[in-house]
């Protein structure tokens, strides 16, 4: 009742001490940070070995990618401190609002984990000579993903009782979103019937505007509407979902 009426009254409560204490206790997995960027490695070399022109491409994908599977990150560490910690319940207890407690996690992990990602905006930068536009605009939808990744990765940790099943279906949702679809790669080499699909997943959507602002793709007015307009509507809709099952869960706890 006493979390209730906070998230209820001050909400947001205590976000930023949570996310200084998510950092201090994120800065500290060192062999996390430093296999982060493993698959995106793997697929730059393979890019680079079969197709050198489309490293280009390759390294604005990476960086996309790389915002999207810190919501795996969110995933996992959520579950960790409600499974294995049992410790959701004694933060919570407290004057910390569920939303503060679901952003202020997320946003520690992504502090902690961005350098990796600003590495490869500067070669991305070397590789592909982008405009200052491109690049806000390569910034805003890092920043939608992430948002969208985050929220997705907060909600499906709710799901898990056991910290063994998550880490394959975790590893799976995010990696087939975000390998398999057009983001390392150029969107028209991807399969046409299929396009207006992956134009509503998070990474390829944004993967595929950026593509077009470099002139590395072809797209249509259509399509690039359909992308932006998803992402909009995607990143409103899931965010708020978080909020609202982040409250729930604790009410229901």
């Amino acid at each position: 009742m006493r979390t209730e009426s906070v998230a209820s009254s001050r909400p947001f409560y205590g976000f930023r001490a949570f996310l200084w204490t998510e950092v201090l206790v994120q800065a500290h997995e060192n062999l996390a940070m430093a296999t982060s960027m493993v698959v995106q490695g793997v697929l730059l070399v393979f890019v680079w070995i079969l197709d050198p022109a489309l490293i280009g491409v390759a390294l604005l994908g990476a960086i996309l990618f790389s915002m999207f599977a810190m919501g795996q990150r969110v995933l996992n560490e959520a579950a960790y401190i409600r499974i294995d910690h049992k410790a959701t319940d004694l933060y919570l207890a407290g004057p910390l609002s569920p939303e503060a407690y679901f952003l202020g996690m997320s946003t520690g992990i992504l502090i902690v984990y961005l350098t990796p990602v600003v590495l490869l905006g500067v070669l991305a930068v070397e590789v592909v000579h982008f405009s200052l536009a491109v690049g806000a605009l390569l910034l805003v939808l890092s920043a939608i993903v992430w948002l969208i990744s985050a929220s997705i990765g907060y909600v499906f940790s709710t799901f898990f009782r056991d910290n063994r099943a998550i880490w394959a279906y975790a590893s799976l949702f995010f990696n087939i979103f975000g390998v398999l679809p057009p983001v390392f790669y150029p969107f028209d080499k991807f399969p046409e019937g299929l396009r207006s699909v992956v134009l509503l997943m998070p990474p390829s959507a944004a993967a595929a505007i950026v593509q077009h602002a470099i002139g590395a793709t072809t797209i249509s007015s259509g399509q690039l509407m359909l992308a932006a307009t998803g992402l909009g509507v995607e990143v409103c809709a899931i965010f708020l979902f978080a909020i609202y099952w982040a409250r729930r869960t604790v009410r229901e706890s």
